[in-house]
């Protein structure tokens, strides 16, 4: 009941005219920035990142909340109407919405992936309402060696679990861990890899780092592919759904907020899983099996809300715990920060009025974004037609002004352009992105947690095992590590000799 009655404080706090305008800027400029293609929604939310700075923490919230599902949003129009996935949970909207835009439905795919957004960001910010406080209640109850073993969970499950390589993986969170070493080490108060320029003594800025990879790295990974040839648009009517469309529409948006939720609270989760398993299932449980494939409106309804819903999901772990299970979270952990707020079990009791207003913002933001951009879509799409050039110069000044507002410091245009550099090379060579990321978020407070373990036992290796929490989190690492030899060695030749 408590968490009713503070839901609905948040809901007055931002029902006030100044707070509403700003959730539905951040709606808007969400949406704009997340529509332009190969922008998904975490180098959207980064590249925004700086515009709340200056602002109060309640305020830079409320414009924080709409940033981020006009994001999720701008990126399903990408790929229904380029067949250009912002980011990989995307890829799934992209078989059937283009297939159904090139066959003259480009307005019923927007609008079915619109309002299955927002069926599936409803329901699943309100599963965030009511599952969080346990959560919290869960967290609470941790010791230093349990957030140390979580911890290590979420760099394994970033690793090993979503890339397709797990040495490329290990690769880029150990890139991760080493940016998030520089600085002043907390415990003995010496410099670590400064280099001796005394603006790196307080450590490289999580968004310069979180903006040159994504916004900087990508614009120069397309400047080297670029093609002559602008991107062919499919226009765009009213997005409007006929009756028929809404009856094999509505489960699909069930199925996949049922999907998504569950998998985006988990620290090796993703949208990815989700949005394959909600395709699968819609492909098997259709009446019309002749479409998938040509452009099946369960092909896009089922996946899209799939997306969304593991996007509130990813929400619990990194509100209640700190830990964020993917780029978008990553990112957004970064804005927490940036306002000295620590996302954590004691969040809930120190900046209660604050996660409350984040949480109704996130209802409103989300009925601002149905309602902006259903009538909105086809200017949307004409943005797709800006001359890639223009758009990735804009990018790149957006991002550099972003950065130097951080701390007004030239050394971090050079920071950004160097970071932006590593961004393109780990693109040209396979690297996964969230591992860095993750890597330079969670690292320090890795190597925190894991410090005072040790201290707190004398030095003894065994202060690491806390509890039951910390052995059953080393399980599931060690099944993790295990499993791919398990696979070769034991389960293909079994399946070889039953199948001889």
């Amino acid at each position: 009941m408590d968490n009713l009655n503070n839901l609905m404080q948040g809901f007055a706090d931002v029902m006030a005219p100044m707070n509403l305008l700003l959730a539905l800027i951040g709606v808007v400029i969400g949406t704009a920035v997340g529509v332009l293609p190969g922008i998904g929604p975490a180098m959207t939310v980064a590249l925004l990142l700086p515009v709340t700075y200056g602002m109060e923490p309640v305020q830079a919230f409320i414009m924080f909340a709409g940033i981020f599902y006009g994001g999720m949003y701008g990126g399903s129009t990408t790929s229904i109407l380029l067949n250009t996935p912002g980011e990989s949970s995307s890829v799934v909207t992209a078989i059937e919405g283009n297939k159904m835009a090139k066959a003259g439905r480009a307005a019923q795919a927007l609008a079915t992936a619109a309002i299955g957004s927002f069926v599936a960001g409803t329901i699943g910010t309100l599963l965030l309402v009511l599952v969080t406080p346990f959560v919290v209640d869960f967290a609470v109850s941790l010791g230093a060696p349990d957030y140390f073993a979580l911890m290590l969970l979420a760099f394994i499950a970033v690793t090993s679990v979503l890339g397709s390589s797990r040495i490329r993986g290990f690769i880029s969170l150990l890139l991760g861990l080493t940016i998030g070493l520089v600085g002043i080490d907390s415990v003995s108060g010496q410099q670590r890899l400064t280099l001796g320029v005394p603006q790196l003594a307080d450590g490289i800025d999580v968004v310069v780092v979180a903006v040159g990879i994504f916004a900087v790295g990508e614009a120069l990974w397309v400047a080297a592919h670029l093609r002559r040839k602008p991107a062919e648009v499919i226009p765009v009517g009213r997005p409007w759904l006929g009756r028929g469309d809404w009856k094999r529409s509505w489960k699909p948006w069930l199925r996949g907020t049922a999907y998504g939720f569950p998998f985006g609270a988990l620290p090796a989760g993703g949208a990815e899983i989700p949005t394959f398993l909600s395709y699968a299932t819609e492909k098997r449980l259709t009446k019309h099996p002749e479409e998938f494939g040509k452009g099946a409106i369960e092909g896009v309804a089922g996946p899209e809300a799939a997306n969304n819903a593991s996007a509130a999901g990813t929400l619990v772990p990194m509100l209640a715990i700190g830990l964020p299970t993917n780029a978008t979270a990553a990112v957004m952990l970064a804005a927490f920060q940036s306002y000295g707020i620590q996302p954590g079990p004691l969040l809930f009791e120190r900046e209660a009025s604050l996660v409350w207003i984040l949480i109704a913002s996130l209802f409103i933001g989300n009925l601002l974004l149905l309602l902006l951009n259903l009538p909105l879509a086809p200017a949307w799409a004409k943005l797709l037609q800006i001359p890639r050039p223009y758009l990735y110069a804009g990018i790149l000044f957006f991002a550099s002004m972003g950065a130097y507002a951080v701390n007004a410091q030239p050394l971090d245009l050079f920071i950004l352009l160097t970071l932006g550099l590593l961004g393109f090379a780990m693109r040209r060579f396979g690297l996964p992105v969230l591992p860095l990321i993750v890597g330079v978020i969670l690292g320090p407070r890795a190597e925190l947690q894991g410090r005072r373990s040790l201290q707190l036992s004398g030095g003894e290796l065994s202060g690491l095992l806390g509890g039951p929490v910390s052995y059953t989190v080393y399980t599931v690492i060690a099944l993790v590590l295990v499993w791919p030899l398990l696979r070769r060695f034991v389960v293909r030749p079994l399946r070889a000799r039953s199948a001889a």
